[in-house]
Parts: structure tokens; sequence; C-alpha cells
């Protein structure tokens, strides 16, 4: 459920396209999956849009675009494809202690883009990144257990020491993660601390826009909001809930097969 933090920012940026939403719920968490098994994953559910003739898709997963945007890329070579990276850019233009703190899953730290984008940013600015895997944090969000003591207890485990090396800047580097942002203020605060947090959504959003125009794939503007389709392997009953507990929304959700991502 995590890509429906992206998916907020689209919406409200490009009101007039119509959005087709995966939550591939019954196969998460991805971030403590082997790599390869991501890439088939996102190539067969990346196969399961293109019957819906989609003329852009936006992988709303660091994880899933570390592993995978490559591979999609390579497959649909004429399709607008948008990946989702950990914010390291702008948190390095906004520290002003020069240390920055990175909550991620375990598989998007380890990935090969990831290190790349880090030295890279390392290499051209004088900041420090402290990363931090969050397992476990990801299972609680598609739980719906967004304000649960065990929630609470896991992001305090995960942002404390980060805020004792001095971190003014803290990357949400999981799509997942804005959700639990009041968590994280109220732990931030207790500890007496003053600390940005940066969320990619509205850039991706702003990406996406950018490409539409650029290849005359923009929608004309309409004076209603157009339609939201959404999908799950998981239960539509609890994405229906996230959809009008985390985004205002009431949509309407199939359930799709997991082995061949036929709706039933």
């Amino acid at each position: 459920m995590g890509g429906l933090s992206v998916l907020r920012h689209v919406h409200a940026l490009l009101p007039s396209e119509e959005l087709l939403y995966f939550a591939d719920s019954g196969f998460a968490p991805y971030g403590e999956k082997p790599e390869a098994i991501i890439v088939e994953r996102v190539l067969s559910i990346a196969a399961f849009l293109q019957t819906f003739h989609v003329k852009a898709m936006v992988v709303a997963c660091n994880t899933a675009t570390a592993a995978a945007i490559s591979a999609l890329r390579s497959h649909y070579p004429h399709m607008q494809v948008v990946g989702v990276e950990p914010g390291l850019k702008p948190a390095a233009a906004i520290t002003k202690s020069g240390v920055v703190g990175v909550l991620a899953t375990t598989s998007t730290l380890a990935s090969e883009k990831f290190q790349k984008l880090q030295q890279q940013i390392t290499d051209a600015v004088d900041v420090r990144f402290i990363t931090q895997a969050c397992n476990g944090l990801v299972d609680q969000i598609e739980k719906g257990e967004l304000n649960s003591r065990a929630t609470a207890e896991l992001v305090e485990r995960y942002v404390a020491p980060l805020l004792k090396q001095s971190v003014d800047t803290l990357v949400l580097g999981c799509t997942h993660y804005p959700f639990v942002q009041p968590l994280i203020d109220q732990i931030v605060k207790s500890a007496g601390h003053s600390v940005i947090q940066v969320d990619t959504g509205e850039p991706v959003a702003k990406q996406l826009q950018r490409l539409l125009v650029q290849h005359s794939l923009l929608r004309e503007a309409s004076a209603t909001p157009a339609e939201i389709l959404a999908f799950t392997s998981g239960s539509r009953t609890a994405l229906e809930t996230a959809f009008r507990q985390l985004l205002g929304l009431s949509v309407s959700v199939a359930s799709v097969d997991n082995a061949g991502f036929a709706e039933s």
C-alpha cells in the first residue's frame, strides 16, 4: 500500500488522467526478497497492466525501482516509465549539519542503484549519509497499524539512533514510510530535535507530468477528476479502507489471482 503515498501526488497534479493502481499486498514486503524474484514479479505486474493499454507506468516502490527499473525499461522501450528513488539529492541540499539519515528497506540499501547514487552525491558534496534498514515496518503499515504501540516501538528503534548522530534531515526511502510521519514527528519532538523529512512522491508526480507533456500524451483537463481503478493481490477490503482512510477516496478494488493476475 506504500504506493498510495505516490498516487496521491499523481492524482492531485494530474486529476484528468485515468489511473490504474496495482497493490501487490499478497506478495509484500518486497524489501526482504531476493532481487531476481522482485524483477520477475515487477515484469509480471507490468504485463498485466499492459493489457489495459497504459501509456505510462510509475514504479511506486523504492525497492522495486532499484531492482527492476532497468529490466522494465528494456521490456517496454516505448513506454514512459518513472521510478522512485530515495531523496538523497534533495536531502543533501537541505541539510545544515551535513548528516542525513536514510530510512529504507534492506533490499534498497543493498542495491547497486542506491550505492551508486550515494557515492555520486558524497563525491560531489560534503555530506554523510547514515542508513537504517527498517525491517518489519512495511508489514505494520500493510496491516493498517499506523498508530499502534508495536509500530511506534519499531519507528523509535530505527529513528532514535539516527537522532543521536546529529541528523537534521531524514530521507523516507520507502513509499510506505510517509504514512508514519506523525509517529516520526512525535519521536523527534520528544527527543528535543528538529528534523526535516524528505518524501519523494511529489517529484515523481512532476517527472511523470514532464514526460507526458514531452511526448504529447497529457490528457486534456476535464471538469471532474478521472476514474481510479485499483487491483490487489491481497485483501480488497484492506485496500478500499486504505484509499478511504489515507487518501479520502472511495475506490472500487478488484481482486487479482496471484498466479496469473487474472481478475477473480
